[in-house]
């Protein structure tokens, strides 16, 4: 799963965050930091959106196999979806970062995010937590980084826009 989205080409970012360091400006940093977190929330918002309209399809049940529906009322799509997190800064690296904050889910579920995401969309699991029997369920391959690639020109465009801004108040 990717962890982080970096665009390459940040020389203008850091020459700029050397610029204000000199300036010493607080308004024209958290001007900056406003900006950049707001190029990076409708990512945020799809992501989280993707996350909860994921179809998971399950193996179908094997005759004479007992079942049922789960015993807990979690509901997995949502609680991932609210671990989606932006975090920005105005320091090296700069620019913002969209993530899954693992700690922020349950223990059995830090994982889950970077499973549903495989090359093969395949998600394999022990059947409520029994480590002797697992079941497989697929989900749509690669979706985050399908739906990172779909933002990246808009967050670029976006950001030139907010560096060409700053540039222009700080000189």
């Amino acid at each position: 799963m990717t962890d982080s989205v970096r665009i390459v080409g940040t020389e203008q970012l850091v020459e700029l965050h050397n610029r204000l360091r000199r300036a010493d400006e607080a308004r024209v940093a958290a001007l900056l930091t406003r900006r950049i977190r707001r190029a990076a929330e409708p990512l945020q918002a799809d992501l989280k959106n993707t996350i909860r309209a994921l179809p998971i399809r399950s193996e179908p049940r094997k005759a004479g196999k007992r079942g049922g529906p789960t015993s807990t009322t979690r509901p997995l799509r949502a609680t991932v979806a609210e671990a989606v997190r932006i975090s920005v800064r105005t320091t090296r690296p700069v620019g913002a970062r969209v993530w899954v904050d693992r700690w922020s889910l349950p223990s059995d579920l830090q994982k889950m995010a970077a499973a549903m995401n495989t090359p093969t969309g395949r998600i394999r699991h022990p059947v409520f937590g029994n480590r002797r029997r697992w079941a497989n369920q697929w989900t749509t391959p690669l979706w985050w980084d399908k739906t990172v690639r779909s933002h990246t020109p808009r967050m670029r465009s976006e950001v030139e826009r907010v560096l060409t801004d700053i540039r222009r108040t700080i000189t």
